[in-house]
């Protein structure tokens, strides 16, 4: 797939199970439950569906006795449905109690995540972090150590203020905060080496909720480090605004080639599906020429020219169609996620943006002959009429994955492959 992204130079490659991160390897899809862990099922489904919709690593939360507890069980019940996606357990304040007293939980889970901010304060702080890091040794297991905005070391902030006051030209309040995040990451990465958790376990993030914020705080980080970055607004929003403000600070980074894993978190609409902010994640990544996941379908905004809503209706469905193909294909083609479709509304630049994909369907606009032309690899092949066009292009799509594709050998499976059964 042709882009002009650069990755960072020099970043260590952390394996979190099957999962590279860093290194020049493509940006992973990450994403995080919004069960409560102790419904063990629950969350277990979620996770399914989460991986299943394309993630390739899944944070749950783990806050209890009770939910450290149940950490396993849910990976016995993934194991046993074939959904080997690594599990990322999330730890705040009493992280480093769970991770000791229920080393069945440690084990399980596939990196842990600290927020130095939640660890605790002073020599209290520092020997509670110390034993989680101990634990990541004991297990070999990476960490991601996430500074966050709006849990950070307010110790830490009233140091770099105070300084700051003394200079002769202080800085704004925002980039000394912005510091203050770059430092408590930097500084707790430097301490977990010196507890002997090599640089290759080691992940960073800094994680805020404005677009320009992430940007400047990132662009920082990536000068003064050689960690894997996970990206990601801390609350991105609901519906567009979440989905906007994310690709608005996630595109700009990831041009310049920084980033290694992204989430985007998204706040669910009223019983929403979670697996939208996966989608959103790999939309991001496809459209940018990153990462291809799923076909894209190309269609047109419509106009006075396309009163009907038929090319909407048949762009929709091929959609979904593509999407839900996806886990069946992939298992069986090579490629196929690299395909392009074009849904068309009328004779403007139907044929044309037909022509430019592997399939296109160019449909009659508003007055014209009642004609669908179907162009595949550049070539009209077929005229569609009738009331049947949705059915007859999805065949032609059918036939044309068959064809086009090469079959994988007996045995030869994808990468980081998820086999879907039921719960």
């Amino acid at each position: 797939m042709s882009h002009s992204f650069t990755p960072r130079r020099n970043t260590h490659r952390v394996r979190v199970a099957h999962v590279i991160i860093g290194g020049g390897e493509p940006v992973v899809v990450q994403s995080m439950t919004n069960t409560d862990t102790v419904d063990a099922r629950g969350t277990a489904q979620q996770i399914f569906e989460l991986a299943q919709a394309g993630s390739e690593l899944v944070r749950i939360t783990v806050n209890t006795d009770e939910a450290a507890i149940q950490v396993p069980h849910i990976r016995r019940m993934l194991d046993d449905m074939g959904c080997d996606v690594p599990l990322i357990g999330d730890f705040h304040y009493n992280g480093h109690r769970l991770l000791t007293d229920y080393p069945e939980c440690a084990q399980a889970l596939a990196k842990y995540r600290i927020n130095p901010g939640n660890v605790g304060k002073n020599r209290k702080g520092e020997d509670q972090f110390a034993m989680m890091i101990a634990v990541a040794k004991q297990y070999d297991k990476p960490v991601r150590i996430g500074v966050n905005w709006g849990s950070l070391d307010q110790d830490l902030v009233v140091r770099l203020m105070d300084e700051n006051a003394k200079l002769a030209q202080p800085k704004e309040v925002a980039e000394v905060t912005r510091e203050a995040l770059i430092v408590s990451a930097l500084d707790s990465a430097k301490r977990a080496e010196e507890l002997g958790l090599a640089q290759d376990r080691i992940v960073l993030s800094c994680k805020v909720s404005e677009v320009q914020d992430l940007i400047a705080v990132y662009r920082e980080l990536a000068t003064r480090s050689s960690y894997p970055l996970h990206l990601g607004l801390t609350e991105a929003g609901m519906g567009s605004k979440g989905i906007v403000a994310s690709t608005a600070a996630l595109a700009v980074l990831l041009q310049q080639g920084i980033g290694d894993t992204i989430r985007i978190s998204l706040t669910p609409a009223p019983g929403g599906a979670r697996t939208e902010e996966v989608v959103v994640a790999q939309e991001i990544l496809q459209t940018m020429g990153l990462r291809a996941f799923v076909p894209m379908v190309t269609a047109c905004p419509g106009c006075g020219r396309t009163t009907s809503t038929v090319f909407q209706e048949l762009a929709q469905s091929i959609q979904i169609y593509l999407r839900a193909q996806m886990p069946v294909w992939r298992e069986q083609y090579i490629g196929v996620e690299e395909m392009t479709v074009a849904v068309m509304g009328c004779i403007v630049n139907g044929p044309g943006e037909s022509k430019l994909a592997n399939i296109g369907i160019s449909l009659p606009g508003t007055g014209e002959n009642p004609a669908a032309p179907v162009y595949v690899d550049g070539e009209k092949t077929v005229t569609l009429r009738g009331d049947n066009i949705a059915a007859e292009f999805t065949r032609i799509v059918d036939e044309y994955v068959s064809k086009k594709y090469v079959k994988r050998a007996a045995g030869d499976k994808p990468n980081k492959r998820i086999e879907i059964k039921a719960i």
